[in-house]
């Protein structure tokens, strides 16, 4: 058994943990690549998070995705290199947004050259993969389009809230299927599309990365309460901390509305006030930690992982079908 790629993933076909290899280190270098400019300062600031590293999950998803046709097309690596461009750029806008002081266990950019400085390399970023894209035909562009309009569309529903009469739980499940879920489909989409692969195949893979994107936030959303910042690399309770609500708080909200329970209803007072204070924050986290609502999230990420399992039935088996079945369970391992 062999090691590849994030979380661990074990693959047992030598030739396939050989080519994957090979494919991530070509994304790698196109990263590098794609990230210089002819100003030093907007190479620093670019390469900033790729050389912090990353588990580079689109990207694996791109490369597992193209062994259902021609695994070595030209336009797998470039589409590969594109969808973790488009991711970084996000991490950048993100962390503006959530004020994030940490990412991928180093000074997040807006920590270390202000706000102003991250967005542009958010932006810069973008800019560049766009013109990756652009060699790789219309059809990729429209598709890369498409997910960006979601993945941005999501993002805005999550700033405005559900609309009144929306259930806060559905809605934040929609919210991820656009801000996470797109982009992890769009990966597993270039890879079977790039290769030549059969266009039902490309259509299954396309669904099994929407269902496997929304499970690896779900992940995240666990491990943001859950973990230490040395585990996830990044700050924990930064969600909490700027009042964002992921589901274990939905879900210990829609508990306490729905029991009445005393020790909930307390834990959400506190959830709903000033945690900048680090003494509040600290105990909102002990307490949620300590919660049902967070085991309730870890079996919702359970199920859309056995969603996005189920998914890939159609496929025919072998090395590449048993690695993406292996990533379902690696996302649900990491929710514990």
């Amino acid at each position: 058994m062999t090691v590849v790629g994030p979380f661990g993933l074990s693959v047992r076909d030598q030739a396939l943990e050989a080519d994957v290899q090979a494919g991530l280190t070509a994304v790698e270098e196109g990263l590098l690549e794609a990230t210089k400019s002819a100003v030093p300062f907007i190479t620093e600031a670019a390469q900033h998070l790729v050389r912090a590293g990353g588990k580079r999950f689109r990207p694996l998803l791109v490369m597992l995705s193209a062994r259902f046709g021609d695994p070595y097309a030209p336009g797998v690596v470039p589409s590969a290199v594109v969808v973790e461009l488009t991711h970084l750029a996000t991490l950048y806008h993100d962390d503006v947004m959530d004020d994030a002081e940490v990412r991928r266990g180093v000074a997040s950019a807006n920590a270390r050259w202000g706000n102003s400085v991250a967005v542009l390399t958010g932006d810069f970023l973008f800019a560049r993969a766009s013109h990756i894209l652009a060699d790789l035909g219309p059809e990729a562009v429209r598709v890369q389009a498409e997910a960006f309009e979601r993945l941005v569309t999501g993002q805005i529903l999550e700033t405005a809230g559900p609309q009144d009469g929306r259930d806060p739980v559905d809605h934040y499940l929609d919210v991820l299927g656009g801000k996470t879920g797109s982009l992890v489909a769009v990966s597993c989409r270039f890879g079977a599309m790039m290769s030549g692969a059969d266009e039902t195949v490309v259509d299954v893979l396309t669904q099994y990365g929407e269902r496997l994107g929304v499970a690896f936030q779900l992940a995240d959303d666990v491990l943001d309460i859950a973990s230490d910042s040395h585990e996830s690399g990044k700050t924990p309770g930064t969600d909490l901390r700027e009042g964002i609500a992921t589901l274990p708080v939905l879900r210990l909200r829609e508990r306490a509305a729905r029991l009445g329970l005393a020790e909930d209803l307390a834990l959400c007072e506190l959830l709903d006030s000033d945690l900048t204070d680090d003494a509040r924050h600290a105990e909102a986290l002990r307490l949620l930690r300590a919660h049902p609502a967070l085991d309730q999230a870890r079996r919702d990420t359970v199920r859309y992982a056995e969603e996005a399992r189920a998914a890939l039935a159609p496929l025919p088996d072998g090395p590449a079908k048993s690695a993406l079945v292996e990533l379902c369970d690696a996302v649900v391992h990491r929710a514990g």
